[in-house]
């Protein structure tokens, strides 16, 4: 440990929680306005910016105040490395730290699940309502570290191949089910020579299922709808065999451009960019998708172990937000959708509010449509993100 990497973090924190900037730009930023750290030190810094996120209300109930000046961050992070089994340094920022306190204070904040998990009152309170017996289960899942997945690209490669072809990189990974890959060790994968052939996307496992889960078949006219970044399009595509014709739309049109160059590096080229830029790009497609998939805005409660910062942004209000977004996108956008066609609706929230209960909601005002199948993944299953995905088929009559 080195004072100016603990600079660095303090500096970090102070931009996240007073700046309201998200964790992982933050630490994008830093690493990359300091190209000569090490891989340890670039690990120190991500790691501890993490996980102070992470164990924020903890850490501050230990530390017996939220934080607001930079020695208040100091001390903060004395807290957060004492707690993870180091040993201070004699150094005059944790001069009023006390070790043996600090352990037993800890010990005691425990028994508080608010505080043990290190969640707002009004998460607490909502998980407990929504999920029941299952949400000490998974509040206490999405608090453990994720783990680094990839997708084997298909149309390019086997998993096994590209397995091989990691470990040459020093990079280990344990074959998962479908052309996944869990990394058991890594370096930076973005440097890899297969990243840059596009042998694979980095995406967790439940992500990955939702794709298959739209049963696409090659030669199909397929809409993915809130494409985002276009992992899940990719996906698409690749089960299509690069064959038919995979339309990627969403609002934020700066979202797609990523997508091409995604595209691009995969060797995928039956899939559009649209932007979705007022009610008349929908009409315009009435009736001419064979499959309609609709990965729609929500809370993000299911991949709260990637973006610990979001059980600090997000709120009750927030959520109702959202809930009325994904009821206007199921309300508006299934008429793409041919008849006899099918619709997945999917979202990385855990709350019965944002997954089933709409798709319930849905059915009573859309006669039209049936429930095929409907999956909730919690993060306790198999030790992967939160992910809900209903298929819903579209009636021929």
């Amino acid at each position: 440990m080195y004072p100016n990497l603990v600079q660095a973090v303090v500096s970090a924190l102070q931009t996240i929680f007073t700046e309201d900037y998200y964790a992982d730009k933050v630490i994008q930023r830093l690493l990359k306005s300091n190209p000569k750290w090490g891989s340890r030190d670039r690990a120190f810094l991500a790691e501890s910016v993490y996980e102070i996120v992470r164990w924020y209300r903890l850490l501050y109930t230990v530390l017996g105040q939220e934080p607001k000046t930079e020695e208040d961050w100091w001390e903060m992070f004395g807290v957060y490395y004492l707690l993870a089994g180091g040993a201070l340094p004699d150094w005059k920022e944790f001069s009023r730290l006390d070790a043996e306190q600090i352990k037993k204070r800890q010990t005691e904040l425990l028994k508080d699940r608010k505080i043990r998990e290190s969640i707002p009152d009004w998460l607490d309170e909502r998980g407990a309502a929504e999920l029941g017996e299952h949400w000490p289960e998974s509040i206490a899942a999405l608090n453990r570290m994720a783990q680094v997945v990839l997708r084997t690209n298909q149309l390019k490669t086997t998993s096994a191949e590209l397995a091989e072809l990691l470990s040459k990189d020093g990079i280990e990974t344990r074959t998962l089910e479908n052309g996944g890959l869990l990394v058991t060790k890594r370096r930076n994968l973005f440097a890899t020579k297969a990243f840059k052939q596009g042998l694979f996307e980095v995406q967790d496992f439940s992500s990955q299922q939702v794709a298959p889960f739209l049963q696409v078949e090659p030669g199909m006219q397929v809409v993915d709808a809130c494409a985002g970044g276009g992992g899940k399009s990719l996906h698409l595509a690749t089960l299509m065999e690069n064959k038919g014709r995979l339309l990627a739309m969403d609002t934020a049109a700066w979202k797609l451009n990523e997508l091409k160059k995604r595209a691009r590096r995969n060797g995928i080229h039956i899939v559009e960019t649209r932007p979705i830029t007022n009610s008349k790009v929908i009409k315009r497609l009435e009736g001419k998708a064979d499959r309609l998939l609709l990965d729609v805005p929500c809370s993000g409660l299911g991949v709260i172990r990637r973006n610990p910062d979001a059980k600090w942004k997000l709120s009750n209000d927030f959520i109702e937000r959202v809930r009325k977004e994904q009821a206007d996108i199921l309300d508006r956008y299934p008429r793409m959708l041919k008849p006899g066609g099918l619709l997945v609706y999917a979202t990385c929230s855990i709350l019965p509010s944002e997954n089933r209960k709409q798709i319930d909601r849905f059915l009573e005002t859309h006669p039209e449509f049936e429930l095929e199948e409907d999956r909730t993944i919690l993060p306790q299953d198999e030790g992967f993100d939160g992910f809900y995905m209903a298929r819903l088929k579209k009636r021929e009559n």
